[in-house]
């Protein structure tokens, strides 16, 4: 049986803020693979598999939209369209994509949540800052 294309493609999104600077991942957990331990570095990493366990990453983590981490995560930018089931902090900004599932507790001081996205849990921002969104812009 064949798997359906992912709706949302991260890894070539350059529209999508967080990813700007990410030139290419350093760590990647493939479909159908399965880690389990700790993972952590200054690299970018792309999860489109599971990973059990947790992280402290000082890049950019992109779980795909079949991507599942059951665990706590820390890194700098996070951009989530699959299923996670634990604590997450982005230290600078987390993008919450439409096809996202979580169940745990959101840290961060900028977090974007797309309509469709599943978030059972607390959210912790700090500072309250409004922007305006220069991709609706003409």
């Amino acid at each position: 049986m064949a798997s359906e294309p992912p709706k949302i493609h991260l890894t070539n999104n350059k529209g999508r803020r967080s990813l700007d600077s990410v030139a290419g991942f350093t760590t990647s957990i493939g479909l159908g693979s399965i880690f389990t331990g700790t993972i952590g570095g200054s690299g970018h990493t792309i999860v489109l598999g599971k990973v059990e366990g947790n992280s402290k990453l000082d890049g950019t983590l992109v779980i795909g939209e079949s991507g599942c981490w059951v665990g706590d995560i820390v890194a700098k930018h996070i951009v989530i369209a699959g299923q996670v089931e634990g604590s997450i902090t982005a230290r600078e900004k987390m993008e919450i994509v439409c096809t996202a599932k979580i169940r745990g507790s959101l840290t961060s001081p900028f977090i974007a949540i797309a309509e469709g996205a599943v978030h059972e849990g607390e959210i912790h921002m700090g500072e309250v800052k409004r922007f305006t969104d220069q991709r609706d812009q003409g």
